[in-house]
């Protein structure tokens, strides 16, 4: 027989040691063909000769470095199905709702910045002088573009190719969520669990191009009955045709006298719930992104599937705002030693409606 092909795929790769015997057909005097078998690679985990960042490193043009990561990647990755963006709001709006604007930072700046930090991991501000060169005001930068130069302090805004903007050197202030593999630029925290998001939007495309492509529909009217003469079988053709628009649901009615069990079959295309997880690809997608993200479900509203639901959302909040948005809070006041001055403060956590009442 033909040598079996070569099969690759996610599994792994095929193993080198390929074991091969002679198969002689019956009759025959001498072996003919082979018979190749083979096996899958075993599976690669995380602490292995690589990891998805060891593939990148800082690399600079000799005036700015570039991200480890891409920006843009991240920015686009902001709109995936499911939890993620929902948990960037829910901690962009906190803290903009205990922010307190000054005269060098607004309220806008203030929120573009914060969306900036947990979105891509790095925020920018650029401060603004007035004549006598004190601070006037302190200017979102945005992430996605801005890259820090070699030499200390300085920054440049790159939207384009052979389009840059050097600012002025010392006047831009950089907010980065720190990672151990580099100390230039800022990885956010939900970078680990980007593969469960993008896991969670391809079970989305491929249902949607599922039912796009019509194969979640129709089936195949088989009739071997040799009862039913070319006649009726005209009469029932016209029937299926006209099922559609009102009344489409209707039944059909055959007579067959004689006829055998497995004359008239119906065989369904294709059954979509039984070729792929998409539930469960969903359900932990969405939970991983969570956990990521340390965001309470019942805050960017999930529904609980179950009748006990998930508590209070009153103490699912007050939790959050101390183990999550309190400590972002902090982190934001580093514009203030930046800047010299109290640019960012927030007000205090009221507690629960009724305690504020």
């Amino acid at each position: 027989m033909d040598q079996l092909p070569i099969m690759s795929g996610i599994a792994g790769a095929i193993e080198g040691d390929v074991l091969s015997r002679e198969v002689a057909p019956i009759g025959a005097a001498e072996p003919t063909g082979k018979a190749i078998a083979f096996t899958f690679g075993d599976a690669e985990p995380v602490l292995d000769q690589r990891d998805m960042l060891g593939f990148c490193e800082t690399w600079h043009n000799g005036r700015w470095y570039e991200p480890p990561v891409s920006m843009s990647g991240l920015t686009r990755a902001f709109d995936v199905p499911g939890p993620h963006a929902s948990c960037i709001r829910l901690k962009v709006n906190q803290l903009v709702a205990h922010f307190v604007p000054s005269r060098w930072v607004t309220r806008e700046d203030f929120r573009k910045l914060a969306l900036d930090f947990i979105a891509v991991g790095n925020g920018y501000l650029e401060r603004r002088d007035n004549l006598a060169g004190r601070p006037l005001a302190m200017k979102h930068s945005l992430a996605r573009y801005t890259r820090r130069g070699i030499d200390a302090g300085r920054y440049f805004f790159v939207p384009g190719w052979r389009q840059d903007h050097e600012f002025r050197e010392g006047t831009v202030f950089h907010m980065l969520q720190e990672h151990p593999s580099q100390e230039i630029y800022g990885i956010p925290e939900f970078y680990h669990a980007l593969q469960a998001a993008l896991m969670g939007e391809a079970a989305t495309l491929f249902r949607r191009r599922y039912y796009l492509n019509g194969s979640h529909a129709g089936f195949i009217f088989y009739c071997s009955e040799e009862t039913v003469t070319n006649d009726d079988a005209d009469a029932i053709k016209e029937q299926l045709k006209g099922a559609k628009g009102l009344g489409n649901f209707k039944n059909l009615f055959i007579h067959a006298p004689g006829g055998k069990k497995d004359g008239v079959q119906i065989i369904p295309i294709s059954e979509v719930a039984a070729k792929d997880e998409f539930m469960n690809i969903k359900l932990v997608s969405r939970d991983e992104m969570l956990s990521a993200h340390r965001t309470p479900p019942q805050l960017v509203g999930v529904v609980p599937a179950n009748a006990a639901g998930f508590g209070s959302i009153q103490d699912a909040r007050e939790v959050f705002h101390r183990l999550e948005i309190e400590p972002l809070q902090t982190r934001f006041e580093e514009v203030n030693d930046f800047l010299g001055v109290t640019a960012v403060s927030f007000r205090p956590y009221q507690g629960s409606v009724a305690a504020a009442a």
